[in-house]
Formats: structure tokens, sequence, C-alpha cells
């Protein structure tokens, strides 16, 4: 969000298959997915035995969802699935060749049910396929999962993944199963689940504006911080394990830490200030950046995290925020300036030296955060807009040509990577509410995650290591 002062001046797995073949099957696969021709896969219907099968439209749909919104796959779809799917790969069988009857004739192929081609042929033509079933076993869930790839000439040589999954006999339990095994299907591909990671945001539709969090797919959605005040600007440890945040509960704006496992609030010593604002953790957990008012000017800061040993970083007659360390070099950041007029985005050393600006000077910039490979920003800006209609951009940092990613719709802010690098989660004014919604980091596949209340300011982190 554009800063008030700039807007007003898994579980236990059981292998399965031969361990050698599984082996043998992944170096056909792994590395990181590019931006080129992406992998197909199919993924069929699991059926369930007795009581498991009361859930397995949960499963099956969030075993689709967490393949689908990795990004790393195209999904075949299912319409063009073959009318008999596999449960087991038991039900493969291999179609029979015969010489022909007189010479010069082809051989002749006599179909004995179910087979690879039928997923690597027209009109499937997948790469991969998904498949498997689930029973109770001692009063558990068990999925029986398997991937295989289909554009091999036999079952035992396909077959790259195949494992027991265990969980709780109801729906929670169903997901569970199908999110580790969609994040065993992904770590073939070089991508990663985002299973288990939260979302950080502010939310008014208490009546107050509070800092809350949520599960990455917009479930588990719950307060915080019960001040009944202003609380916002949240920050997440890069352990998971503690929240920092501005809030007005005393008056004056101050930081705050509070535990995320326990909720407590931990100690920090803020300096005396009007301005508080804009918290970052650096990569290591044991020190606090972030923007106060110093002799009238807001400025770039940094403090133990607990408050100790205050330094100022910048110093200039300019309003400076947003500090934001890279994660993969502690040494650099960025932060917004207004040091050249307009508020714009610049990176430089965490000591404040070798500044350089990253934007063209035009419009308004806000909100910059690093990918978690530390090689490419995501930030908000105006450029070739009216003033104050955001959009979301990113930039690779050594090319430094900026890509949009929104247009015509809302005014989007407070970008944020996920922890795989390929998401993205934002705010958006699309009506007149403010909501939060991710995308992929080529603007595809928007979701909304929130409904009530207005929501903003997201910050993804991992879940507590």
């Amino acid at each position: 969000m554009k800063t008030k002062h700039f807007a007003i001046a898994a579980a236990a797995i059981l292998l399965i298959a031969c361990a050698a073949a599984i082996t043998g099957q992944q170096s056909d696969i792994s590395g990181v997915i590019t931006s080129g021709e992406r992998p197909s896969i199919a993924v069929i219907d699991f059926r369930g035995s007795g009581d498991a099968q009361r859930n397995m439209d949960v499963f099956n749909t969030t075993l689709w969802d967490e393949i689908s919104n990795a990004g790393a796959l195209k999904m075949a779809a299912k319409g063009m699935y073959p009318l008999e799917t596999p449960q087991r790969p038991q039900d493969f069988m291999a179609p029979t060749v015969t010489a022909p009857v007189r010479r010069g004739q082809p051989p002749v192929t006599t179909r004995n049910g179910p087979w690879l081609t039928d997923w690597s042929g027209p009109p499937v033509r997948t790469n991969y396929l998904a498949f498997g079933y689930t029973g109770v076993q001692d009063g558990r869930l068990v999925l029986f999962g398997w991937l295989f790839n289909v554009g091999q000439p036999d079952v035992q040589s396909a077959q790259v993944i195949g494992k027991l999954y265990f969980g709780a006999l109801d729906a929670e339990g169903s997901k569970k199963v199908a999110r580790e095994f969609a994040a065993d299907i992904l770590a073939q591909f070089g991508a990663k689940s985002l299973a288990g990671s939260k979302i950080y945001f502010v939310s008014d539709r208490t009546g107050a504006k509070e800092i809350w969090s949520m599960d990455y797919d917009g479930g588990n959605q719950r307060r915080l911080t019960q001040y009944n005040s202003i609380s916002n600007m949240p920050a997440v440890s890069p352990d998971g394990k503690m929240v920092a945040f501005t809030t007005y509960a005393g008056g004056n704006p101050q930081l705050r830490i509070h535990s995320v496992e326990t909720g407590r609030r931990m100690p920090f010593y803020n300096p005396e200030s009007s301005v508080v604002e804009t918290p970052e953790f650096t990569p290591d957990g044991r020190q606090m950046l972030f923007a106060a008012a110093i002799n009238g000017w807001v400025q770039l800061c940094a403090a133990n995290v607990d408050g100790s040993n205050f330094r100022r970083i910048s110093n200039v007659r300019a309003i400076e925020v947003s500090p934001k360390v890279n994660p993969k070099n502690s040494s650099q950041m960025l932060f917004i300036s207004g040091r050249g007029g307009g508020q714009q985005m610049y990176m430089s050393t965490t000591d404040g030296t070798d500044i350089q600006r990253l934007t063209t000077g035009e419009g308004d910039v806000s909100n910059p955060s690093w990918s978690p490979n530390g090689q490419t920003i995501a930030f908000a800006w105006t450029r070739g807009y009216e003033p104050g209609n955001f959009n979301i951009f990113v930039m690779d940092v050594a090319k430094r040509t900026p890509i949009q990613l929104t247009q015509g719709t809302g005014r989007n802010e407070n970008p944020w990577w996920a922890p795989d690098g390929v998401h993205v989660v934002f705010s958006s004014k699309r009506g007149n509410t403010t909501q939060i919604y991710t995308m992929l980091a080529d603007g595809t596949n928007v979701k909304q995650l929130t409904t009530q209340g207005n929501n903003l300011q997201p910050v993804w982190a991992n879940g507590v290591n």
C-alpha cells in the first residue's frame, strides 16, 4: 500500500515400488520448469472403498487444484480421458502383438485393457498420469498414489512415484493426503508445494484494523491481534515464528512483535518518534529494518530484533520507507524514496551506500518485495495511469526491465512473493472493497482469497520451522 506519508505529502511415507525404478525416472523430469513448453499431466478422479469414499470429492478437488495452481504442469482436460481409468498398476494390460498372416502386412495389435498409449496418444496426449485409490486401514484413511510417465514402453519403467499416504478419516485428512501426494509430484518437476505456508494480512472485518493470517489457499482465516485500534504493515521473521507490525494501540505508532506460536507480545524497544513503520526482518532474523521520523523526515533505520542498538541508515531531506533486504544477499536492500522528487524505488547496501535508482522517475512506486532467489522484484507502480491507480510490476534486477502483470482491473498494490518463487499475493480494490488475490508471476491464474471487510498488505511466509 502507498504509505500515508507519501499519500499525504509431510507425514511418514511407505515406499511401494522398487526404489531403483523411481530413482531412474527422477532424472528424466528433475529441474526447474522454465517458461518453455510445460509437461502435461492427467489427474484422474480417485475412488475410495468403504468410508473413504465419503470425502473423495474433497480429495479430488484438492489434488487437482494443488497441481494446477503450481504452474509447473499443463493439465490435460478430463473430457479427453479414456472411459477405462486405472486405479492400480496391475490394471494396465499390455496389448498383444501377433505376426501378420501374410508377408508385407503390419503386425496385428489386440487390445487387452487400459494401456499407457491410451494416455500418451490422442486425444489425451499427456506426458504423465497421476492415479490411485483410497481405503481405510486401522481407522485411518490411506491413499495409494502413483505417478507414471506414460511415454515409457512398459509399466515397470513408467513408474515415477508409488507411495502410501495416511490421514484422518475425514475431510481434513483427505486434504492432507492429497496435498502430500501433490507435493511429491511437484517435487519431481522442481516445483515447490505451498502447503504449510501462511499469508499474513490486515483486515478491518471486526471494525478495527487487525493482523490476520490464513492458509495459502485462503482457508483457516483467523485474527492474530486484538488491539481494537489500527494495526498494519505486517512482516514475518524468516523462520516464521514472529510477526512484526505497526500499531496505534498505545497512541503514537509503535512496532510490536508477536510470537506466531503463542500469540504473546515480545519485547521491542521503540525509538521516540511520531512515525515508526514498514518493519522488515533481516534474513538471519536478528535485526529489524524500519522507517521512523527523525528531525522532521521519515528515514530508514535499523535495530536489533529487541529494539536495541538503534541506528539511522539514511540521512536525507526526503521521505524514505519500506526497506527490504535481499534474502540471498544480506548486504543489499530495496527502499522507496522521494529524494528525487516523486516516490521511486532504489537499491543500496544495507548501510545506505552505493545507491541506485531502479525505476524511471515516472509516476509513483511503492511496496517493493524480493523473490526468494533474490533476483526479481515485485512492486506497485502508477506509471502510465492516473495518479493513485497502482498496478503490479515485476523486474529482473540484472535486466532492469519492468513487466506489468495487472492492468485494467482495480487498484492493485502490496505484491509479495510466495515461498515457491512462482506465485505473488497482492491486494486489489475491485469495486467497493479491497481484497487479497494470488496469481502466477506471469499475471495469470488470478484467485481471490478474501471476501469479508477490507483486506490488504499481505505478506507470504513459510510455515513455522
